[in-house]
């Protein structure tokens, strides 16, 4: 009756009580030895059932006044203490329903960002292919009008002059756009040497100076000294030229650009990045132009994103500038305010200077028109191309077409190849790892690397072997043999 109505119950004797006479009930009290019984329900503060307080007898028994105030204490004690407990539960459970929840809509968070990334990462390659599509139809359209175009034989000897000119000037666009390339993606292969930037700056501050133009005024600052860096010293003028001709046209040509170099004793917080403390020489480009608008300060190192008119730029030099700093082991960063100007800063580790030694005179080892060269290449044109060329300057060549094939002939020919030639993309072994080889078994061997891009020349670039770069003119790979061989 407590829980079916809310009230206390009292029966001072289940024998005379009608309710349950002759029922299985009254078996069941009988065989526990009950005979009289109370029942008070346990209420919370609000009125709710929670349960019930009971009492039972073994003989006839009615509780006294005392008795019932006793049990009205101990039920409400009791129905508080169910009431807290019932509430923490019920927090307990809460609180795990609410981590689940948060954790699933972490999850789903997460996915919505790596879904929305991968949507920003085909939307720049997407931009990337474009752009390197168009640029290089543009190319090829010059070499293969020119190519045909030097098939007729009334052509005047002028007008093929013109056309061969222009062959080679556009070779020459195709392998700075791929340069560029690979330094955004940070895949190109440096030469690092150790140089004052200093000294390297204003070394080169007359060339900037011409490059942009007379209605700038350039000028070099610099404060402290020891600003020595270990980077690649052309890769570093070319991020100079880059970043002077984006302040240039930020200034609509005319204007003041200052290059600044000063020791840094850490790089400071920018968006997305903590700040880091170290040992840098901080280089930077200002200029007082239009700025940058912050809704595209996070795409301008994107590879051909530029704000530029069509024609006036390829959306490439800020890439290459991004790509080789960080390549290079340093960080960037840039300060913009809209109608105030621009800072381009590289931050590039600074390194103690190398004591200047004196030349070491060497006897040369062997006549390079008496060297014979060994060209280690997987492409069959490439490698037929390779010898004629070398044929043609007069060296003795044989060919290998892969790494195992080129030691196979070392140590069969003994002392008739002087210089290995070899590509470093290959099948199996690449030409990194085969020079190495060479090199340990065979120390008098010199070995000349030939790629336009690796991996494994971009993460090895300290691997001390001569490295000429693809594509290559007759003069460069002439001259870079020659040296070898000297």
């Amino acid at each position: 009756m407590a829980l079916r109505f809310g009230q206390r119950a009292v029966i001072p004797d289940y024998e005379l009580w009608d309710e349950i006479s002759n029922t299985p009930d009254l078996e069941a009290f009988r065989r526990a030895g009950i005979r009289s019984a109370q029942t008070t329900p346990l209420l919370s503060r609000i009125g709710k059932l929670l349960g019930m307080l009971s009492t039972h007898w073994a003989a006839p028994h009615e509780p006294s006044a005392r008795d019932l105030r006793l049990l009205d204490i101990l039920a409400r004690q009791a129905a508080d203490l169910l009431d807290r407990t019932i509430a923490e539960e019920e927090r307990r459970r809460l609180n795990e329903s609410l981590e689940v929840r948060i954790e699933e809509r972490s999850r789903e968070l997460l996915a919505a960002e790596n879904q929305v990334r991968q949507m920003q990462k085909m939307e720049a390659i997407g931009q990337l292919t474009g752009g390197v599509a168009h640029d290089f139809n543009n190319l090829l359209t010059i070499i293969r009008s020119s190519a045909e175009l030097l098939g007729r034989r009334e052509l005047p000897r002028e007008r093929q002059q013109k056309y061969i000119d222009a062959i080679s000037e556009t070779a020459d666009r195709a392998a700075k756009l791929t340069g560029q390339l690979l330094a955004f993606t940070r895949r190109q292969a440096l030469r690092p040497e150790i140089f004052n930037a200093v000294a390297r700056v204003e070394a080169v501050a007359d060339m900037l100076r011409t490059v942009v133009g007379a209605r700038v005024d350039l000028i070099v600052t610099s404060e402290g000294e020891g600003c020595c860096v270990e980077v690649d010293a052309s890769q570093f003028e070319t991020a100079l030229v880059n970043l002077a001709v984006n302040a240039r046209d930020a200034m609509n040509g005319e204007g003041r650009i200052e290059i600044s170099i000063v020791p840094a004793g850490g790089v400071p917080a920018r968006r997305g990045h903590a700040a880091a403390k170290g040992d840098y020489v901080k280089v930077s480009v200002i200029d007082a132009g239009s700025g940058i608008p912050p809704e595209q300060l996070e795409r301008i190192f994107e590879p051909f994103f530029t704000t530029k008119e069509v024609g006036k730029g390829t959306g490439l030099g800020l890439s290459q500038v991004y790509g080789f700093t960080k390549q290079s082991g340093g960080e960037i960063d840039v300060v913009s305010k809209v109608g105030q100007g621009t800072m381009f800063s590289l931050y590039l580790r600074r390194v103690t200077a190398l004591n200047e030694k004196g030349a070491e005179v060497t006897e040369p080892r062997v006549d390079a028109s008496e060297a014979s060269i060994l060209i280690v290449e997987d492409n069959d044109q490439v490698g037929e191309f390779a010898s004629q060329l070398l044929g043609d300057l007069g060296f003795v060549t044989q060919r290998a077409t892969n790494a195992l094939e080129a030691i196979a002939i070392l140590e069969m020919a003994h002392d008739d190849v002087d210089i290995i030639f070899s590509d470093v993309v290959m099948p199996g072994m690449n030409g990194v790892d085969l020079g190495k080889k060479i090199r340990a078994r065979r120390p008098d061997k010199t070995v000349v690397l030939t790629s336009g891009y690796s991996h494994a020349l971009a993460e090895d670039s300290g691997h001390g072997f001569l490295l000429l770069h693809k594509p290559y003119s007759v003069e460069e790979l002439s001259r870079i043999l020659r040296d070898a061989a000297a």
